[in-house]
């Protein structure tokens, strides 16, 4: 167990890959659904945090070789909050996992405004301390990040 509210599990946890298919990133990229691979991270060192209460999922991942969007760090791939408290407290005890695993690394995300029910995407990430710094390449996607 790690302090706070976020349990380790595996990179291919049942309970994760559920929460991975509630979330519109999932949309992307049909083929483990169908081949009942619960594996919804790429090549890698990961980091999977399940809320203790159940109710929320973080996934990092740390790319091992050099990512074809020319970003640099460690990515959150996946956070999606049911009801287990402020997200923004929840991303920030996130970040804290993830430095003591990757220390000095810069942490992002991509957040797809348009699939986000919020007038202001990204929120709780920008709450947490993240701020943004740019679009991604087809400019549909808002970059955020944070920095040690």
């Amino acid at each position: 167990m790690i302090d706070g509210h976020w349990l380790s599990v595996r990179r291919d946890d049942p309970r994760a890959f559920a929460f991975y298919r509630r979330h519109y990133s999932s949309l992307k990229n049909m083929r483990p659904w169908r081949a009942r691979v619960t594996n919804f991270l790429g090549p890698g060192e990961c980091v999977v945090l399940l809320s203790s209460c159940g109710r929320a999922v973080f996934a990092w991942q740390h790319n091992t070789i050099k990512r074809w969007d020319g970003q640099a760090g460690v990515c959150c791939t996946l956070f999606r909050n049911e009801g287990a408290g402020l997200s923004s407290e929840l991303i920030h005890e996130a970040d804290e996992i993830a430095w003591r695993r990757w220390p000095g690394e810069r942490h992002f995300t991509y957040v797809r405004d348009a699939s986000v029910r919020s007038t202001n995407p990204g929120y709780c990430f920008l709450k947490a301390g993240w701020h943004r710094c740019g679009r991604n390449a087809d400019g549909r996607l808002s970059v955020l990040e944070v920095l040690p």
